[in-house]
């Protein structure tokens, strides 16, 4: 038995899906905390830098029950988790991002409240900052067109500023992130979770199919959550597994690509499952109001790598002089032994 290891009767029937890009060093504290919980976990490397992924995964391949899918190309995250399903062999399916560490006991509480209601279809932990702080998106409300408008420009602020108004419509103000709420004492129900963390069970996994694989990255967990109500499985937030998550560890070089595919699912999501219920003029000033926040991102984005690009440029030239003086005193050395 590894370090890394558990005793057998110790470990749940849970196959863990870990679906890593670029995570680096987090990979093997993500490793360290699910293999003395699970029965099975499964890497599915989507392409990674080897030099980054093989020494992390070599410490690890060789354990029993640890498989390993490198995939030739990075098809997102949804193909990602889809393969890692098709290698399953367990009873439950985790998917968990490889930037999350698995308190001690989350998976047996998860599954506990996974397998106590046979209508409840996945489940998901509580996720934290590294500050402690509950994250965002562990928890929320589904972002209809509306609350999305109401995220988008603010509005929710307003609550506290018309508090009578807000009593009589309280989904006036309302966005989608529960977060801000005071933290449940039992496990509740709720409308989505995250898919960093997201416990399914088998038996919807079959009757609702795989994740869209048209999400390249973000929103596809909204997307199966959105699937799993309309067949009637229910959604269940569990307040007390802990699951810490190093949020953007593997998209820290990439805000601009990121940004670009977080949008454009966005955009996708609400076409594929609202457009049928709202006005073609509220549907159409989402994705202005969707793209418009693209554009103000991707200019700050623009605007701070700029500023960051000019304050270096005095470092930049003097070591450029540096080096080409060093290169002509180079050139005119004189060749040691040679006379004049």
């Amino acid at each position: 038995m590894t370090a890394s290891d558990g005793p057998a009767e110790t470990l749940e029937p849970v196959s863990v899906v870990i679906v890593n890009y670029n995570a680096g060093d987090v990979l093997a504290d993500c490793l360290a905390s699910v293999l003395p919980q699970a029965r099975e976990v499964v890497v599915v490397d989507n392409a990674s830098d080897p030099e980054g992924f093989e020494p992390v995964i070599a410490g690890f391949e060789a354990h029993p029950r640890l498989k390993v899918v490198r995939s030739p190309v990075n098809g997102g995250f949804a193909y990602g988790c889809n393969l890692g399903i098709r290698e399953c062999t367990e009873a439950e399916v985790l998917l968990l991002n490889p930037d999350c560490i698995a308190a001690p006991g989350a998976l047996k509480r998860m599954l506990h409240v996974l397998e106590e209601d046979p209508r409840t279809g996945m489940v998901g932990g509580y996720m934290t900052c590294t500050d402690g702080t509950e994250q965002g998106g562990g928890r929320r409300a589904i972002p209809t067109p509306w609350r999305s408008l109401v995220r988008v420009c603010g509005l929710s602020r307003f609550a506290g500023r018309f508090p009578k108004v807000a009593k009589r419509f309280p989904k006036l103000f309302n966005d989608f992130y529960l977060h801000l709420q005071p933290r449940p004492t039992e496990p509740i129900y709720v409308e989505a979770i995250s898919g960093a963390c997201m416990l399914l069970k088998r038996e919807a996994i079959e009757d609702v199919g795989p994740l869209d694989e048209g999400y390249f990255l973000h929103c596809e967990d909204l997307d199966i959550c959105m699937r799993y109500r309309k067949k009637q499985w229910d959604i269940r937030f569990v307040p007390d597994a802990p699951v810490l998550h190093h949020k953007g560890v593997c998209s820290r070089n990439r805000t601009l690509f990121v940004e670009w595919h977080k949008h454009k699912g966005m955009v996708r999501f609400y076409h594929k499952h609202f457009r049928h219920q709202y006005p073609s003029a509220l549907m159409g000033l989402v994705a202005v109001a969707v793209w418009g926040r693209f554009g103000a991102v991707a200019s700050r984005h623009l605007a701070r790598k700029a500023k960051a690009q000019v304050a270096a440029l005095p470092a930049t030239l003097a070591r450029k002089r540096l080096q080409a003086r060093a290169g002509v005193k180079a050139a005119v050395r004189p060749v040691a032994g040679m006379t004049g």
